[in-house]
């Protein structure tokens, strides 16, 4: 298992399972997809908790959606499988990740037609903790994940309420492209999405059985994000 800062540098692509629990379809107010809805997030989005906070960039509405994050052991294409133990073998360990969201970026993208890139990709907008062994997650179908907001809990639910199930999921993805080894597939976020503004302080975590699991433990402040970049309509 490697170390979280190897994670990081070995990771090519992240791929995001989108509405994937039933409540936080109905509070963004989208359509409940028949099959696994994916899209990507670079791998230069990842951020590890000693490198300062996310930065939320000039005009824009940052939203938390805390998630499990799966990373992949080895080379998984056009697998075809519903069983557990098979989709388990490609994977090398987990981490705990924030998917940060740009909403009234998406919003908009949403409206006209246009790609999520934007909305998802900004630099720092995936912190992970991690990684923890799969010794600890016997069944990531039964662990809880929250995220509080300067102490208050926004997000707290069991990942069992996933709608496709993480074989479904890899089958899927890797039907339409490849997932190599260090790739980081993260598997949908539970209801109670919202905003963080410059200065709040946001904090994730794992619970196995009630018991919290240190290796997840994720802790990280909101900041201006510098540079020319600003929020302007497309």
């Amino acid at each position: 298992m490697a170390a979280l800062s190897s994670i990081k540098d070995n990771c090519r692509k992240v791929m995001c399972i989108g509405r994937n629990y039933a409540d936080h379809v109905t509070e963004l107010n989208n359509a409940r997809p028949k099959q696994p809805f994916f899209f990507l997030k670079p791998s230069s989005s990842l951020h590890l908790p000693d490198e300062g906070p996310v930065l939320r960039p000039s005009g824009v509405t940052t939203h938390f959606e805390v998630e499990l994050g799966i990373v992949i052991g080895k080379r998984c294409q056009n697998l075809d499988t519903d069983d557990e133990s098979e989709a388990l073998q490609y994977i090398d360990s987990y981490v705990l990740a924030i998917d940060m969201t740009a909403r009234n970026v998406q919003d908009e993208a949403k409206k006209k037609g246009l790609p999520w890139s934007i909305a998802k990709g900004f630099d720092t907008f995936c912190p992970v903790a991690g990684p923890i062994a799969k010794s600890k997650i016997t069944d990531p179908h039964d662990v809880e994940i929250y995220l509080k907001v300067n102490g208050k809990t926004k997000q707290e639910d069991s990942t069992g309420l996933m709608l496709f199930r993480i074989p479904r999921q890899l089958s899927d993805i890797s039907k339409v492209m490849t997932l190599e080894k260090g790739d980081i597939v993260l598997t949908g976020t539970p209801k109670g999405v919202g905003p963080v503004v410059t200065g709040d302080v946001m904090e994730a975590g794992l619970r196995i059985g009630g018991e919290e699991v240190e290796e997840a433990r994720l802790r990280v402040e909101v900041g201006d994000k510098s540079g020319p970049y600003k929020f302007a309509e497309t």
